[in-house]
């Protein structure tokens, strides 16, 4: 834990803590690699009083790539499903948020520092009078290196993968189908994360780390 990470954290725990602002979304987002798995035996189905039956024995179909994105103050999440999740991906994905959420003037993306995560993958994959307006409209609040628990996209994928994956999916036609489904769901409850973890807390927790940075200066 260095001083940038302990700048990112805060940075990141202040934009949750704050009100949002005014014509402003806030949002969390995050990819997920998904494995295709397909069954070589039928499996036996449920009985009363019986657990449906599996074979140990299965058929690996490659895999597929969840992106994502969580509204924080919405308690809505949108997702798609692709073969690959590569700048293109990346930047077509912003692309087709932002005109999902042309009624903010702002989008605060909460998001990993991988390097297909910057403004750059917009001028290589859009029309350069797109991205410019894309690099204006959003801003990219980055997580600290090996702190992507911060991003609350993470509470997300973790009740996807309990509710939604926990099961053998053999297509990513499948796993789109199945996904569309669990998401729908989700959304028509607009199910919120109840983040508790705040600044102080963070320097009350991790006093003895923020005495190493201090000290290092």
């Amino acid at each position: 834990m260095n001083g940038d990470y302990v700048a990112n954290m805060e940075q990141v725990l202040d934009l949750y803590g704050a009100e949002c602002p005014e014509n402003t979304a806030r949002l969390c987002f995050d990819e997920r690699p998904c494995q295709l798995i397909e069954d070589v035996y039928i499996p036996i189905k449920m009985k009363e009083g019986k657990v449906k039956k599996i074979d140990c024995e299965y058929k690996r179909n490659g895999t597929a790539s969840l992106l994502m994105v969580y509204d924080i103050d919405q308690g809505l999440r949108y997702g798609e499903i692709h073969d690959r999740r590569t700048k293109k991906e990346f930047s077509e994905f912003m692309d087709r948020l932002e005109v999902r959420y042309d009624h903010v003037d702002k989008l605060i993306i909460v998001l990993d520092n991988l390097n297909t995560h910057k403004y750059g993958s917009f001028y290589e994959f859009l029309q350069l009078d797109r991205a410019a307006a894309l690099r204006k409209k959003i801003e990219f609040v980055y997580t600290p290196k090996h702190g992507s628990w911060l991003n609350m996209i993470e509470i997300e994928f973790a009740a996807l993968s309990k509710q939604c994956l926990n099961r053998r999916i053999p297509s990513k036609e499948r796993l789109d189908k199945e996904f569309q489904s669990w998401q729908e769901k989700r959304n028509e409850k607009k199910v919120k994360i109840s983040w508790s973890f705040t600044v102080p807390k963070a320097r009350d927790k991790m006093a003895s780390h923020y005495i190493k940075v201090c000290n290092a200066i």
